[in-house]
């Protein structure tokens, strides 16, 4: 970078930083632990050629041996991320689905919980477009979720997600089971081509529906967008403006058609198309269970946590790092 000529050429520059800044994402935590763990070893050797009777000595080195467990086990779960798009923004889609109202609500809870666990992280949530129930819930919604690796660890979620406790809706107080799916795509970067010609689009405007105000509701700013050849069709209502609307779609549709093209040449299309199946009843990929007993069952590794409320408040991590641990970056 330190060449005359490096910043002549901006393309090749930046491509050169953004590699550097990946490089540093390993190398800058591995150094730091090294660094720590040999000032332990020094302190624990000085220690034992000069015993002394310190408790808190004791005690703080307790405490460092545990903080180097959970950092080494960070750096094994960013070995993990190592897929071409790991490292990108996730778009996550949700969609309720058997179950009526009782299902809509269960999609709204789900929204609730991976928003939860991205504000955990630290990470950017977005709502690009969110389509309410009639009586409660969410028939479907897309986020947009910014942070490092973040569609590298949401893969772990793709899949029909069932619900079973004692319905709110249900004046007879009965148990129901409920689905709903979900769909995570990598965000696509904007120096990446993907062809999409005018021809090919049928753009549609239409009023915005729930909540908003006079504007969002008397005025045809929300945009759906059909891609013909491939069917895709996505759609925003997010913003005032259908300028804006028909932008955020169209990044949508470029996001869906580059996982798309992704697919086709990786010839991996079959497997991806196998967990877009039927919401419903035998086709989920974890279990939320509030009746007769609480417990979180995910049934592709086995792992169960007893705490569903946790879970629900975005507690995720165990359930990605036991599926990263079982199928790493295979999965795309």
């Amino acid at each position: 970078m330190g060449d005359a000529g490096f910043w002549a050429d901006a393309e090749r520059a930046r491509k050169a930083v953004e590699e550097v800044k990946q490089l540093k994402r390993w190398v800058d935590p591995y150094r730091a632990l090294q660094k720590r763990v040999r000032d332990e070893l020094e302190l624990a050797e000085l220690h034992e050629a000069e015993p002394v009777a310190d408790a808190t000595l004791e005690q703080l080195q307790q405490q460092n041996l545990s903080e180097f467990e959970s950092e080494i086990e960070q750096l094994e779960l960013q070995h993990m991320l190592q897929g071409p798009d790991d490292g990108r923004d996730a778009l996550l889609t949700i969609h309720s689905g058997a179950g009526g109202t009782e299902s809509q609500d269960w999609a709204e809870m789900l929204m609730r919980m991976y928003t939860r666990w991205a504000e955990r992280r630290g990470f950017k949530v977005e709502v690009l477009d969110l389509l309410q129930g009639e009586e409660a819930g969410i028939k479907s919604a897309e986020i947009q979720i910014s942070g490092q690796y973040a569609y590298g660890l949401l893969k772990a979620e793709k899949g029909v997600h069932r619900l079973v406790r004692i319905s709110p809706f249900d004046a007879q107080s009965r148990r129901h089971t409920s689905f709903a799916s979900v769909f995570v795509y990598p965000v696509v970067d904007e120096d990446i081509e993907i062809d999409i010609r005018d021809d090919d689009l049928r753009i549609d405007v239409y009023r915005a529906s729930g909540k908003g105000g006079q504007h969002v509701n008397k005025t045809s700013s929300a945009v759906r967008i059909t891609h013909l050849p491939t069917g895709i069709v996505v759609q925003c209502q997010n913003e005032r403006s259908q300028f804006k609307n028909k932008a955020t779609a169209l990044k949508m549709l470029k996001a869906r058609l580059y996982k798309r093209a992704v697919e086709e040449r990786e010839a991996k299309k079959a497997e991806v198309d196998k967990q877009k199946t039927d919401i419903a009843f035998g086709n989920q990929i974890r279990s939320y269970v509030f009746q007769p007993y609480t417990m979180v069952n995910d049934h592709r590794t086995e792992l169960k946590v007893a705490d569903v409320q946790k879970v629900m408040d975005g507690d995720l991590d165990p359930f990605i790092e036991a599926y990263l641990k079982r199928f790493g970056s295979k999965v795309a």
